[in-house]
């Protein structure tokens, strides 16, 4: 069975050019996932199938209504019994690279996408959980549902072309990844190190960890108060540390 992913949205074709390109549309055509847009107005009332009104107590905008999403929802559980539904919003946790490894393990994912000034209090009791992609607002739900089919989808197996490609990336063990290289070995006088033209594994790979920790150190030394660090990783980073000091006199 597929890994399906339902996204309620009131504009369905914002999702058919995205997905419809490399891996994951590659991934669509093995059966490996299935991503479907559906129109949230198709579960509104009335000529008009309104599906947003004024807030009450005033003020800018419109609020999206409740009933329509209840309606939806209910259809789209009942065709994928468990699927965890998802509400997109600046409020919302964090969403990082364990969360997509995480939400990969469901049977299906349901993605709830405000617009507008935002959704009636009420709908947020209706959803498993809420997420944010960052301290920043969207025009509405349906970038962050892209960027969140796209991580979780990476998780699942057959998706990838080489199955450790995921296993490797940035954040995976709590860090950012290291540098890669290909040919050419010299680029306008910039050469590849000469450990990855070696053959020794066992070099590259301690290589490799030690860059890891550099970058990371640089970039995003927050990382390191969380990262699961060995003795060793310990080490190289009092090194790396002291030399950034000496750098700097």
């Amino acid at each position: 069975m597929p890994m399906t992913f339902d996204v309620l949205t009131l504009f369905p074709g914002m999702f058919t050019a995205p997905f419809a390109e490399s891996i994951l549309a590659k991934a669509g055509e093995k059966g490996l996932i299935r991503i479907a847009a559906h129109y949230l107005r198709d579960w509104a009332e009335g000529r008009h199938q309104i599906t947003d009104d004024a807030p009450y107590g005033g003020g800018d905008g419109m609020v999206m209504k409740p009933e329509p999403v209840a309606r939806a929802l209910a259809d789209l559980k009942a065709r994928i019994p468990g699927a965890k539904v998802l509400l997109m919003t600046p409020q919302g946790a964090p969403f990082t690279q364990k969360v997509a490894q995480k939400l990969a393990g469901e049977p299906g994912l349901i993605f709830v996408c405000g617009r507008y000034e935002g959704f009636d209090e009420r709908i947020r009791g209706l959803v498993d959980a809420e997420y944010s992609l960052g301290d920043f607002v969207l025009t509405g739900g349906e970038l962050a549902a892209m960027v969140m089919i796209d991580a979780v989808a990476r998780f699942l197996p057959g998706v990838l072309g080489n199955s450790g490609s995921a296993a490797g990336d940035s954040f995976a063990d709590g860090l950012l990844e290291f540098p890669h290289y290909t040919r050419p070995v010299d680029f306008n006088g910039e050469r590849v190190p000469d450990v990855l033209l070696s053959g020794h594994h066992a070099e590259i790979a301690r290589w490799r960890r030690r860059e890891q920790l550099r970058r990371t150190l640089q970039r995003r030394p927050d990382l390191l108060l969380t990262a699961a660090l060995t003795d060793e990783d310990r080490r190289v980073l009092a090194t790396l540390r002291a030399e950034e000091e000496s750098s700097r006199q």
